[in-house]
């Protein structure tokens, strides 16, 4: 086909880039039967680098490389495995292929999966901040944590260097109750600019004794680097419609992600690890593990702009239809940045 007008070169630059993004796997093929351990070969391509690759079985991280290519052993149960792979380049667009391979029997068991899915392990560089629940200086507001900045007042509290219930002897109690249905309490520490990093995971541990009482839990990383602000907001939505939920950027909202997030079990500590990433200019949702359980969200949404220069954790309560008062323990906080 030749081109003699504008329009045309425009079409065939977009059919070539469509063309070179995408994520193949080679072998095994789509229904095929396999010994394990089973050889996956493939790769992935885009007009950009390429910046990770990931293969879940059964919605498990069992792999990953930072590189655009790979060619593993992977051990699978017998059975029919579900397997989707999944790649990123350094915009942040997702490319992904999934496909149903049946393991044939005496296979050996699948390898314990990751604690956390998504990015590679930190560096010996990386920034490490721990005991953030023990720090001082944190911050609260109750009206600033409601739609818009601007909802109902709670009563809320913070306690620190709680020695029961706790893990390490010295966890952190937030307390809301109120007369406003559904308002909500924000708490936040500013841990200091760190702006050349782009990898973050953040670690806590809660525990409640009325957890039919929380609306929602919010856990959240905010980055600005003076030029955007990179909001990782995440939140389990109990009480309307029991799933996870990421902050979608520039839209303002909140989006399900439709992994479900139920009531917490009470008197128990729950572990919650979240991987965030970004790009210059898009926030990205990597996956989490609760209580061993491990979720891959892969959602990339555009940051807000922003003209000052911060790194802080964040923990939110909301409060029910009747304010029932509510607390939450947190403990051994931390946060990895690299």
């Amino acid at each position: 086909m030749q081109c003699r007008n504008l329009l045309c070169v425009v079409i065939l630059t977009l059919v070539s880039a469509s063309a070179f993004a995408g994520v193949t796997v080679t072998s095994p093929t789509n229904g095929s039967t396999v010994g394990s351990p089973a050889q996956f070969v493939g790769g992935a391509s885009s007009t950009f680098p390429i910046t990770g690759i990931r293969i879940y079985v059964d919605n498990v991280s069992v792999f990953s490389t930072s590189v655009s290519t790979f060619n593993t052993s992977l051990a699978m149960s017998a059975g029919a495995r579900h397997v989707v792979t999944q790649a990123w380049d350094s915009t942040g667009a997702v490319f992904t292929t999934s496909m149903t391979v049946n393991v044939t029997s005496g296979g050996t068991p699948a390898p314990t999966p990751t604690p956390a899915p998504g990015l590679p392990a930190p560096p010996s560089t990386a920034k490490v901040i721990g005991d953030i629940d023990q720090l001082t200086g944190w911050q609260s507001c109750s009206q600033c944590a409601g739609a818009g900045g601007s909802g109902p007042v709670a009563a809320f509290s913070q306690g620190q260097n709680v020695v029961s219930p706790s893990m390490d002897g010295r966890s952190s109690q937030f307390n809301i109750s109120g007369s406003t249905p559904y308002s909500d309490a924000l708490w936040w520490k500013q841990l200091g600019a760190i702006n050349t990093t782009s990898n973050f995971k953040y670690d806590v541990y809660f525990y409640l004794t009325n957890p039919n009482a929380a609306q929602a839990l919010e856990f959240d990383v905010n980055q600005s680097n003076g030029a955007h602000k990179f909001i990782f907001g995440t939140q389990c939505n109990i009480r309307n419609g029991a799933h996870w939920d990421v902050w979608g950027g520039t839209s303002g909202t909140w989006q399900n992600t439709g992994i479900a997030c139920t009531v917490p079990a009470a008197f128990t500590w729950h572990h919650l690890t979240w991987e965030f990433q970004r790009t210059t200019t898009n926030t990205i949702f990597v996956g989490f593990t609760l209580d061993g359980v491990t979720h891959y969200v892969n959602r990339s949404y555009p940051a807000i702009g922003s003209g000052v220069n911060e790194l802080n954790v964040a923990f939110q309560m909301d409060g029910d239809y009747a304010m029932h008062a509510y607390s939450t323990w947190i403990d051994k906080v931390s946060l990895t940045a690299w």
